[in-house]
């Protein structure tokens, strides 16, 4: 691969760069949400994704245009054993929880080998159209909440700023998207988070706290893995690595879902044993720094859709935008000032995407919904992962909705006859 490829793709270097830093917008709420709710640090998050996006792309040979980013399907295992280690007075609990984290990278390189010794064929014959179609609408859908409490779950702020703000950030990216022409039109999410902004600057929404007491450089505080007490140590691979199995699911799904954006067959090319491993061994890094596990991100896909830029190359511009921001504190600051209605209103927009692509993979494969096969696997599905925004708890172990919705369906779809006894007596 030419080095240009590499670096710019199809696009001009300056159109590039800047679409790279819409996925990188697009990628930051999700990202600093993780921290905030596992105690993890920010700025070696923003470096682990970024270089774990880097070698997600190295071993996928350029081909996937994917973002990696933290599932919050670890989060409750993480929370686990920070709590296990402060029960015990361990502050480092960073530094054992990434040695759970790279424990399940090292089991999504076993599920990558298994992939590529039997053939993903004998995988995917298991995710036809009606379940992976409904995967990906609960996947976008079920971030819905998300976007929501962006908007209404700001304390101090009244009410109608927040929506005010949140509907102008989206007629923005309205207007973006369906009046104009030519490079304007492919970077619709960073105007409308530039314009909400702005408009929160006005209103007086923007905590600017983050900004001045940022440092102008700091190297990221890592937290290499500390293996001096081994009940830590086994109790934080027994409770984050089984996640990974719980994430395969959620992975072939967003991958599928990319694959539908972009009109290509991702699990054939370069593999699905291509992007397991690669997403392993971004795990394995991030582990060893202190990281959470390395997922493909959902977000990014949502920029493929509205956007219609394929161009993997984005993707490693925002990686490298990732990795340059968690060595400057002040712009990591002033993303991290971004108010909550503005991240709200676009992922109405993003989320809404995600899903509605799984409304077409369910149209152009030409689902019968008149057949009561479809109806109950979709029916399932929908209500489970809907329904279960949470997963369902087993002590601490946490299975998501959207991998029990997933499962559920797999099973139907192999169990249920593809026509019940009045279809069959019609057919004859």
């Amino acid at each position: 691969m030419k080095l240009k490829t590499v670096l710019w793709g199809n696009d001009k270097p300056g159109r590039a760069v800047t679409l790279g830093l819409q996925h990188v917008f697009a990628m930051f709420g999700s990202t600093v949400l993780v921290p905030a709710l596992t105690g993890l640090n920010p700025a070696v998050i923003l470096l682990c994704m970024g270089i774990g996006t880097l070698i997600f792309h190295l071993v996928t040979r350029g081909m996937v245009p994917a973002f990696m980013g933290s599932s919050f399907s670890f989060i409750v295992p993480i929370c686990a054993v920070a709590s296990r280690c402060a029960e015990k007075g361990v502050d480092n609990f960073a530094s054992y929880v990434g040695i759970g984290i790279m424990a399940s990278g090292v089991l999504y390189l076993i599920l990558a080998g298994l992939v590529k010794l039997f053939g993903a064929k004998r995988i995917t014959n298991f995710f036809p159209p009606i379940v992976t179609g409904c995967m990906i609408i609960i996947i976008g859908m079920m971030l819905a909440p998300t976007a929501m409490n962006n908007i209404t779950a700001v304390n101090g702020i009244p009410q109608w700023k927040n929506w005010v703000v949140a509907i102008f950030t989206v007629a923005s990216i309205l207007m973006v998207m369906f009046f104009t022409k030519g490079f304007i039109k492919l970077v619709p999410i960073l105007i409308g988070i530039v314009a909400g902004y702005v408009l929160s600057l006005a209103l007086g929404m923007v905590d600017t706290s983050a900004v001045t007491e940022a440092a102008i450089f700091e190297l990221p505080k890592l937290s290499l893995p500390d293996f001096s007490d081994w009940s830590l140590v086994t109790y934080a691979i027994t409770m984050i690595a089984p996640i990974s199995i719980v994430t395969f699911v959620e992975h072939v799904g967003d991958i599928t879902a990319n694959g539908a954006v972009t009109g290509k067959n991702y699990i054939e090319e370069p593999g699905l044993h291509r992007t397991l491993a690669g997403c392993g061994l971004a795990s394995i890094f991030s582990g060893c720094m202190g990281g959470p596990a390395a997922t493909t991100y959902s977000e990014n896909t949502g920029v493929l859709a509205a956007t219609r830029n394929y161009n993997p190359a984005t993707l490693r511009i925002a990686a490298v935008f990732a990795i340059v921001l968690s060595l400057f504190g002040t712009v990591s600051g002033v993303l991290a000032s971004i108010p909550a209605p503005v991240m709200g209103g676009v992922s109405i927009i993003l989320f809404g995407m995600i899903a509605s692509v799984g409304l077409r993979m369910l149209v152009e494969n030409q689902v019968d919904f008149t057949k009561s096969y479809n109806l109950v696997i979709a029916a399932v599905m929908l209500v489970i992962g809907l329904g279960l925004p949470n997963g369902i708890s087993f002590g601490n172990f946490n299975v998501s909705g959207t991998a029990i919705a997933a499962v559920l369906g797999v099973l139907l779809a192999k169990i249920l006859p593809k026509n019940d006894a009045e279809e069959k007596e019609a057919a004859q």
